[in-house]
């Protein structure tokens, strides 16, 4: 057999129905699958909901920690104490005891701390000693001088009857006098040897530290063991103080204000305090004297402001902002109280079915809340009640919107 009859033999011979069902199968896939993007499209335009409205929000804040719109300047400053000690001893000695802690508050007169009173203890024992025997030599003399005075009695009486020289009435005249003077002159060595045992006394008293007014103690200087002084030493060795105790019923504010607008400052001006440790925490007062001094330096006037409430957390050197008041009630020199409720932009207010309303957000919707406020202050605007500290609320509400409404943030540009 040759070989193009053998290429004729392998060819393969196509079938016509098998062609046309192949391609029917094609145009089915490819119907299924445009109906399938057609309904995915569908969902994607219609399926979905309306689109949210985009809104500008804002967040309502406390009207007790929003700044005074009534604050004519503002200032930094420091708490300070008006009566603050280091407390000493009055004489130099080691310390045998220490009864104090930081923090620890004491009363006025409180032992705070004890000295070794052995020198000061023997210093007493021996001016006792002496003021002992300063008295029995009183006494010595005082006898002598009854005797003296005695033999000079017989002495005159002898002499009147003419019974004995005029030499031995005068010795014992003289005898007599001398011992009067003596008398007197040991009397007063009594009166210094009493005195200087009140001296050695109140030296040993002084070994004993007390408190000299009530306060809390906010610093420990002083260890059983190490020498003080009242006077340093040099050196390092020897300590001055026990202790700082801190009066906290005198705890004030002092501010430097720049001297450019220190004329906006007057005596018992209002004013509120914010501790820096405290942001949220408003403290009322009142400025107690501008200090009539500068500093050159800082071109600063420095004011001392008083803190009408009293706490713990009010602690020396604590740093403060100072908002001076400008509204003040003329009779009593109070601040005016502050208002209630949280501080909102003035654009969230909007007058709903005859009621002021507010819209806030809650999840991704859009909640109407009816709210009680007061008059617009600048561009903010108090909301006594129906919001609470940090509800977002929606600026510029468009008429559109209403409660329930899907809504999405504006995005930060």
């Amino acid at each position: 057999m040759n070989s193009p009859d053998l290429l004729g033999q392998l060819r393969i011979e196509r079938n016509p129905s098998t062609d046309e069902e192949s391609s029917g199968a094609g145009r089915w896939i490819a119907l299924v699958v445009v109906l399938l993007l057609a309904g995915g499209a569908g969902w994607w335009f219609f399926g979905r909901g309306p689109a949210p409205l985009i809104v500008k929000t804002a967040s309502a804040i406390s009207a007790s920690t929003a700044s005074s719109s009534n604050s004519v300047l503002d200032a930094s400053g420091y708490v300070v104490a008006r009566r603050q000690a280091t407390v000493s001893a009055k004489v130099t000695g080691k310390v045998r005891e220490v009864l104090i802690e930081e923090g620890m508050r004491v009363e006025q007169g409180q032992i705070l701390a004890t000295l070794d009173p052995s020198d000061q203890q023997a210093d007493v024992d021996l001016r006792q000693a002496q003021l002992e025997s300063a008295r029995s030599q009183v006494a010595e003399i005082e006898a002598q001088l009854r005797q003296a005075r005695a033999d000079y009695k017989r002495q005159q009486d002898l002499s009147a009857r003419k019974l004995t020289p005029l030499a031995q009435l005068d010795a014992a005249r003289a005898q007599a006098e001398g011992l009067s003077a003596r008398l007197t002159s040991q009397r007063r060595q009594v009166d210094v040897a009493d005195k200087s045992l009140a001296m050695s006394k109140v030296s040993l008293e002084d070994t004993v530290i007390r408190a000299p007014f009530a306060g809390v103690v906010i610093a420990k200087a002083a260890q059983p063991g190490e020498m003080i002084s009242p006077i340093s030493a040099g050196g390092g060795f020897t300590r001055t103080g026990i202790g700082t105790i801190v009066d906290m019923d005198s705890l004030e504010v002092e501010v430097d204000v720049n001297e450019a607008f220190i004329g906006r400052v007057a005596a018992k001006m209002p004013v509120e305090a914010t501790l820096n440790a405290y942001p949220d925490w408003r403290i009322p007062g009142a400025v107690i004297a501008v200090i009539p001094a500068a500093d050159r330096t800082k071109a600063t006037v420095r004011v001392r402001v008083s803190l009408n409430e009293k706490d713990q957390r009010i602690v020396p050197d604590m740093g403060v902002r100072v908002a001076f008041l400008e509204s003040r009630d003329a009779e009593t020199a109070t601040p005016k109280p502050i208002a209630k409720g949280v501080i909102v932009p003035a654009t969230a207010v909007v007058e709903r079915n005859g009621n002021l309303s507010v819209f806030i957000i809650e999840g991704d919707l859009a909640r109407l809340r009816r709210v009680e406020a007061a008059a617009v202050q600048g561009t903010q605007r108090n909301v006594l009640s129906g919001l609470s500290p940090g509800d977002s609320v929606i600026l510029d509400p468009a008429p559109e919107l209403t409660d329930g409404m899907k809504v999405a943030r504006e995005a930060a540009k």
